[in-house]
């Protein structure tokens, strides 16, 4: 069979493997980023975490700075599907704020990775180191909020930008302090403050 006969059907598989291996890579580095954070990810640690070659994973990044924002952008991803998602089953407004919550907490209660959650780590790593790395992380924190404070103007909370803001401080806290104390009983905690910031505590 000539060459060109196969060559199709070999192309796409061809790209389907390298897609599919660079997603395992990013998987692997969103999880050792959240324990030591985008700089501490190289090449060399990931190829040898991966079994790969320097060469070979580098051909699926063309550089360091390259490999943390593919590595934010997988993070923001996994986000989306476990956390954000799952939330749109629930009508917009207080339900899906509720519901948004929930996930939250739930996603940092999981400990899916193995530094706790990826964007407490890399908050706290790149807050005063300017350039691009920074800016896809603040981009991905300010959607999040963007999207806490529409739900919550949408369920008529006073203030919506402030419940957002406090959600958010109220779950990072939790994780913050689970980490340091590996008590499971702050996430219980961050439910009920969140309860409370939801009005859902009330009488009636």
């Amino acid at each position: 069979m000539e060459a060109s006969a196969i060559t199709p059907d070999a192309a796409p598989a061809e790209a389907g493997k390298g897609a599919e291996t660079r997603a395992a890579i990013l998987e692997r580095a969103v999880d050792l980023a959240s324990a030591d954070g985008l700089e501490g990810i190289t090449v060399g640690r990931l190829a040898a975490e991966m079994g790969m070659s320097k060469s070979g994973l580098f051909g699926h990044f063309g550089s360091k700075q390259e490999l943390q924002l593919a590595t934010v952008e997988a993070a923001a991803a996994q986000f989306s599907r476990t956390v954000i998602e799952p939330a749109t089953a629930a009508p917009d407004g207080g339900r899906r704020l509720r519901a948004m919550v929930d996930a939250y907490i739930a996603h940092l209660e999981a400990s899916p990775y193995s530094g706790g959650c990826f964007w407490a780590a890399t908050t706290a790593e790149y807050d005063d180191r300017p350039g691009p790395v920074r800016d896809a992380i603040t981009a991905a924190i300010e959607a999040w909020l963007a999207e806490l404070e529409r739900q919550a103007d949408l369920a008529g909370l006073d203030e919506p930008d402030r419940v957002a803001f406090e959600l958010y401080a109220v779950v990072m806290g939790a994780n913050s302090r689970y980490r340091l104390s590996g008590d499971r009983r702050v996430f219980d905690h961050a439910r009920r403050a969140t309860a409370r910031l939801l009005g859902e505590d009330r009488p009636g």
